[in-house]
């Protein structure tokens, strides 16, 4: 990153006031298609892509140095199904059956590659068919991906080492037209149930979604919020990758409060009879989301520090603009230190973070934002 864009972006975030930036000013007609790396740059894409909150796809030229590409696709564009067992066929990995339906997931086993591979084999013999049903391998998405958006409100993106696949965007909020008249999302947002007005009776206020075909090796780039569903329309193998920064960094936390007040809405008659109430609601949220609030003060401290550590050092140096290639540079971590800094603000001032017991944390919360506030401080004008 450098000044104009850190510049740029904080002038973003100014202007939204504390708000979340999940959100979309409008939603765009169309995804998209970044056709080079050339004459495209990290820039191009902060200012385009993260800071706006908007997908994108990009072209198989971002990704044909990929040894994946090489290796793991025979040269007709199939799954490289021996490479994959000479190198892979004793891990043990997860499986989720399509075809049985857990609430709004699928149960998931646990199987060798290997087994999983002679399972896939049999099931493209079989006419795409199987008496086991449709099994797919956890982030390999082998089959139709249920509607979701992803954890933690992350931002994520997924290449196609082979095959190709169907996605249904939905921007931030259009999901609340989709649920059904309990409250629930739907599993398929291409079941002709959700023409049921009586079932799902807000539906007609949804847009349509944003659609687009992802070919091999193209990139999609999935932004915060967006719920999203995926058919893979041949045999497919992807790689994936979730992350938070800065421009996504409150949107986690405005997820997160979200989670307990969820929690703490279902348990709320045992309020005033549970001993530890509050705690037991914390308990439970890590339980369902996989994180409460203590878990993401760490999480915050951990990014902190280190970017603390780096600011230190360029700070001494006095070189702001000094290059740090592919790596994380100084105008990047001051961007970083202001999203922490706002959101942990948030974070030490709400009450149920209130009472969680932060005796035995080895830095005080109020003392890290005191940190961040002072190199915030130190950095504005770098």
């Amino acid at each position: 990153m450098d000044r104009e864009t850190r510049a740029f972006a904080e002038s973003h975030f100014r202007r939204l006031r504390g708000r979340p930036a999940g959100g979309v000013g409008a939603t765009p007609g169309r995804v998209d298609f970044i056709e080079s790396p050339d004459s495209f740059s990290y820039a191009d894409f902060f200012k385009g892509y993260l800071l706006p909150n908007v997908p994108c796809v990009f072209s198989s030229s971002f990704t044909e140095g990929w040894g994946s590409r090489r290796r793991w696709v025979t040269p007709g564009g199939k799954p490289a199904f021996e490479h994959l067992l000479r190198n892979y066929g004793d891990v043990v990995v997860p499986v989720a059956n399509c075809g049985v339906r857990e609430y709004n997931s699928n149960p998931k086993e646990h199987m060798l590659l290997r087994d999983y591979i002679s399972y896939w084999k049999d099931y493209i013999q079989g006419g795409y068919s199987s008496p086991r049903g449709c099994l797919y391998l956890k982030d390999w998405h082998l089959c139709r991906s249920p509607f979701h958006a992803d954890i933690f409100r992350s931002f994520s993106w997924s290449v196609n080492i082979c095959g190709r696949k169907r996605w249904f965007f939905f921007p931030p909020g259009q999901e609340e037209a989709l649920r059904d008249c309990h409250g629930g999302l739907p599993y398929d947002v291409t079941s002709p149930a959700l023409l049921d007005g009586r079932l799902y009776p807000m539906r007609k206020h949804c847009s349509p979604p944003l659609e687009l075909t992802q070919e091999a090796g193209e990139m999609v780039f999935v932004p915060s919020g967006w719920h999203h569903q995926v058919h893979n329309l041949e045999d497919t193998i992807s790689i994936n990758h979730n992350w938070v920064n800065g421009c996504n960094l409150a949107n986690m936390w405005h997820f997160l409060q979200q989670e307990l007040r969820a929690v703490q809405q279902e348990v709320s008659q045992w309020r005033d009879t549970m001993p530890d109430w509050d705690h037991h609601c914390q308990v439970i949220m890590r339980s369902c989301s996989g994180i409460n609030f203590e878990e993401f003060y760490h999480f915050l401290k951990i990014i902190a520090e280190r970017r603390l550590l780096l600011l230190t050092k360029e700070l001494g140096s006095g070189d702001m603009e000094g290059s740090a290639g592919r790596g994380l540079g100084p105008q990047q971590a001051a961007f970083d230190v202001s999203r922490i800094a706002e959101v942990l603000a948030s974070v030490v001032a709400h009450p149920d973070f209130q009472r969680v017991d932060t005796s035995v944390f080895s830095l005080q919360p109020g003392e890290l934002l005191q940190q961040l506030e002072e190199v915030v401080a130190a950095t504005a004008s770098l």
